[in-house]
């Protein structure tokens, strides 16, 4: 089979499209015939050596496929079914092994693209507003990147639950995004001379100067500062990303002068950490697309082979929506 490898740590340069062994599943494992990869951020950060890894490895843990092999010891699943997956490594391949205690059934009438597009960030989007900082009528929530993959996710599971989002967004096209998927008002970073001081008075004004219960913030370095002097007194700033680089070290007393606020670091491992968690989480994601309430927009293809250009777009910020590697 062909897959991508990261041949040492580096930019998309170290990405190669190779002939490699096809994988032998364990007893416990699905053989999948890959439909298409999704494109993460994280797979940026293990690419790069931000996560460390061992190389040359496979990129990638997240796609969707057909199944063609069980293990022995597996219930549940057929060959044929198609399936996606969140956390399976080496997933930039035509060929995946995929636990199955990892493995998603998915709905008839959800396309594979989709499927492939929606596990890591649409499950992202719903720990963050039902179990991170539980969403809830009436709300004010700070959604950064409003435009990306996770972004619009959240803005939508947001405002299904009653609140009001504020979202952030770099272009004119980006705010029609984030409008689209619900957010009230828009605040295009790109135009502010002084992100750290204006963006906060901006969220205040919007909020009769109380400011929001919850910041969802994936951008990271960038916006840390502002995301924290935007809360009101007792909100919580979920820090789930480093778009734009990681945060440096915090001083605990900083949530004291915000107003005994609320930060974590979240990520998704934590909160799939049974498969019965997992499949609640995918399930009502599933769910909302099948029923036609929740919307994946996918951004941009690419051939795998391109995987490399992938990461270009997507650490560029030239994306909206999802990335996918079409196998």
């Amino acid at each position: 089979m062909h897959a991508i490898i990261a041949t040492a740590a580096g930019g998309p340069d170290v990405l190669d499209f190779i002939e490699v062994d096809d994988p032998t599943p364990g007893p416990r494992d699905l053989l999948v015939r890959a439909v298409a990869a999704g494109v993460n951020f994280i797979d940026t950060y293990r690419r790069s050596g931000v996560y460390p890894m061992t190389y040359p490895h496979v990129v990638g843990s997240e796609g969707a496929g057909e199944v063609v092999a069980v293990g022995a010891q597996v219930e549940g699943f057929a060959v044929g079914d198609l399936v996606a997956w969140a956390d399976a490594p080496s997933s930039y391949a035509e060929l995946v092994v995929v636990p199955a205690r990892v493995a998603l059934p998915v709905p008839a009438g959800v396309d594979p693209l989709v499927a492939a597009a929606l596990p890591l960030q649409g499950m992202t989007a719903h720990y963050l507003v039902a179990s991170t900082f539980p969403v809830s009528e009436g709300q004010d929530v700070l959604v950064h990147a409003g435009a990306g993959g996770v972004g619009l996710l959240l803005t939508q599971l947001a405002v299904a639950r009653g609140a009001r989002v504020i979202s952030t967004v770099g272009s004119p096209e980006k705010e029609e995004l984030a409008r689209a998927a619900g957010a009230t008002d828009v605040i295009r970073y790109t135009e502010l001379a002084d992100l750290t001081e204006e963006l906060p008075a901006i969220v205040r004004g919007l909020t009769g100067g109380k400011g929001v219960h919850t910041v969802f913030d994936g951008v990271g370095r960038s916006t840390f500062d502002a995301s924290l002097a935007s809360l009101r007194p007792r909100g919580g700033l979920a820090l789930f990303g480093g778009a734009s680089g990681q945060v440096p070290p915090v001083d605990p007393q900083r949530l004291n002068r915000a107003g005994s606020v609320f930060l974590t670091r979240p990520t998704l491992a934590h909160y799939t950490a049974s498969p019965e968690e997992t499949r609640w989480r995918a399930g009502e994601l599933f769910d909302a697309v099948a029923g036609g309430t929740l919307d994946v927009r996918i951004g941009a293809q690419f051939p795998l082979e391109d995987a490399a250009e992938a990461h270009r777009a997507l650490e560029g910020r030239a994306t909206t929506g999802k990335v996918v590697l079409v196998a």
